[in-house]
Formats: structure tokens, C-alpha cells, sequence
């Protein structure tokens, strides 16, 4: 007979191979919550294995359709399906009435801990903060939106979404709609388009904008690509849709580059390398840099993005009437 070393109840189950975990141990007095009886329709008997993963057997179909919903790891098990052929160390996961309420909106959205391979696009307006200082703050708000106005569109019409709004600073975010045809490719393309139509866009608000007199916009844009994880966060009912992981932090880092290099737009190698393979000779690039990031070995190569050029539009040959017409209009001597 196996044994199951439960915490934080700091207890024992016996169980044999038809034993489920959650019957199991309920009879030993462990709290388990179970809000839909024990049939896999929610995930509050959920555990983490922490020792003896090799022990449990496969998921049921039932958890099995559960965990794809959800994205649960291999280590996140459901109590009320899971059995186990050998000595298993667990975890609930589930202690109080607010994880209760915290699974059950987990339950209810499609975002919740999805990872995805994204390009996060990040933009910072040059000096705000000393500009701002000599300004009426009813200023600063009109020009806050007229700027984020003008951005807005641009992001959204070429397929992004504004994520966080970070004083006058943003983060986009590019692929997070389920379409296969959407590329790693096509994915950095309408990144790198909104990047540059964001430029195009402070241009014309510079023109427009009296309250900028002689001193114009002037923003720093970065962009990377890469796996995070994209979920809801916040407290309940203020939830935000966010991404989180390395590929945040390093699209972060690469926007605060401008800043030493005296670009606009720079890009990771990563979307450098994806936006060649979809536009090739097209991608116009101007000056390459290195960025070194405290904590990793190496270097870091980010190319300065200067425009994508159209392609040429094909030549039509002349239609039969077009023939038919200059043949009727041709001289006869």
C-alpha cells in the first residue's frame, strides 16, 4: 500500500492504486474543498506534487480536458481524479474560502495563465516628467490624451492591443488573438508597423499641438519577441489582462536604450530575425548596437528601424479592350 504525505496538513493517507487522492483523504480528515463534488468541473481539489510525480498515474479524461482549459502543469494534479502506484508528497492548493473564490474566476476565463509567444512593444515620451513641471496640469492631461489618442489607433489597427498605461509611458502587445495564420513573422511585422506609424502620428501631433511651442515630442520605442505568460491580474473586479516573463523585462530594457543611443526604434535580434524572413530587403535598418543586462552573459544586438518598405506593385499587362482600343485609334498611313 502506498502512502500520501499530505500538507500543509502535515499528514499520512494510505491509499492503493484505485484509490482517489480526494475520497481518500477526506476519510483521514483533510479539509479538502471540492465545490463541484468531486467530477473534474472545477479545479478547487487541485495539488502540487511535490515529491513521487513518476507515481501518479495519467490523467483521466475528465482532468485531462480540464488541465488543456486551464494550461495546469504536469505537477498540478486534481485531487478528486488523480491515483497513485507509489509514496507521493502533495500540497492543496486550495485552504480558505478566498482561494475558493480566486479558483473560481480562474474558472471563468480563457486568459488565465496562457502562455504565448508574443511581441511586447514598449514606448516612453523623451523628458515628460521635466516638461510636465512647467506645465498646468489640465495641460498635461490634454496632451496625455491627445498623444495616447493618435497611438491608440495605430497599435489597434495594426493588430495590437494597448496592455499598461505606466504614466506617459505604454506597453502593446502583439499576437495575443488565437489566429494561426499569424506567423512568428507576421507577428514582429505588425509590431514593427505600429512602431514606425507611432512615429509617423508624433510627427503630425507636433505640428498641431500649440502647447508644445518650440519643443516637440519626441518618443523611444522598443520591441522583442518571446514566450510569456499572459493572464489576469489585479484585484477582482479591476482584473487586467497582462504578460509576464523575460521577454517584458528585456523589450523593457531595449525602449530605455534610446535613450543612450539617440534612436527611436530599436528592435531585439529576435524580431529582427523574424521580420527578415517575412519582408526581407524591405526591412530598412540603420544603426546596430549591443546592450549588455546585468544578471546574463553576452551581448545583446538590437537593430535601429528605419522604415519597411511597400512592395512594388505589380505591372498589369494591357487588358483585351485596352488592345482592342489602340488597334481601332492606330493611324491608317
Amino acid at each position: 500500500m502506498a502512502q500520501i504525505y499530505s500538507l500543509p496538513d502535515d499528514q499520512i493517507v494510505p491509499v492503493t492504486p484505485k484509490d482517489r487522492v480526494l475520497l481518500a483523504s477526506i476519510c483521514y480528515g483533510i479539509p479538502y474543498t471540492s465545490v463541484c463534488g468531486g467530477n473534474a468541473r472545477c479545479s478547487t481539489c487541485r495539488v502540487r506534487v511535490l515529491e513521487g510525480l513518476e507515481f501518479c498515474q495519467p490523467r483521466t479524461e475528465a482532468e485531462l480536458k480540464l488541465a488543456r482549459k486551464l494550461g495546469l502543469p504536469q505537477d498540478i494534479r486534481l485531487a478528486c481524479q488523480l491515483r497513485v502506484n507509489g509514496d507521493v508528497t502533495l500540497r492543496r492548493l486550495v485552504i480558505d474560502h478566498l482561494d475558493i473564490d480566486l479558483v473560481a474566476s480562474q474558472m471563468s476565463t480563457e486568459a488565465q495563465g496562457q502562455e504565448k509567444l508574443l511581441a511586447i512593444l514598449f514606448a516612453d515620451i523623451r523628458g515628460f516628467t521635466t516638461r510636465s513641471e512647467t506645465m498646468l496640469p489640465y495641460d498635461v492631461i490634454y496632451l496625455l490624451n491627445c498623444y495616447f489618442e493618435r497611438i491608440g489607433k495605430v497599435i489597434v489597427q495594426n493588430g495590437g492591443m494597448i496592455n499598461t498605461y505606466m504614466g506617459d509611458g505604454l506597453m502593446a502587445l502583439f499576437g495575443t488573438k488565437n489566429d494561426s495564420r499569424l506567423t512568428h513573422g507576421a507577428i514582429a511585422e505588425q509590431a514593427v508597423q505600429a512602431g514606425l506609424a507611432m512615429l509617423e502620428e508624433v510627427a503630425v501631433l507636433n505640428q498641431h499641438i500649440d502647447l508644445l511651442q518650440d519643443r516637440p515630442l519626441k518618443i523611444g520605442i522598443g520591441i522583442h519577441m518571446g514566450n510569456v505568460v499572459l493572464g489576469k491580474i489585479g484585484a477582482r473586479p479591476n482584473q487586467v489582462i497582462t504578460a509576464i516573463g523575460d521577454a517584458v523585462n528585456f523589450a523593457s530594457r531595449i525602449e530605455s536604450t534610446n535613450k543612450l543611443t539617440g534612436t527611436e526604434l530599436l528592435i531585439s535580434q529576435d524580431v529582427y530575425a523574424s521580420l527578415q524572413e517575412r519582408v526581407g530587403d524591405r526591412l530598412v535598418v540603420g544603426s546596430e548596437h549591443r546592450l549588455n543586462i546585468s544578471g546574463k552573459q553576452g551581448e545583446y544586438h538590437l537593430y535601429e528601424v528605419m522604415a519597411i518598405t511597400p512592395t512594388a506593385e505589380p505591372e498589369h499587362s494591357p487588358s483585351i479592350w485596352q488592345n482592342l482600343w489602340a488597334q481601332l485609334n492606330r493611324p491608317l498611313f
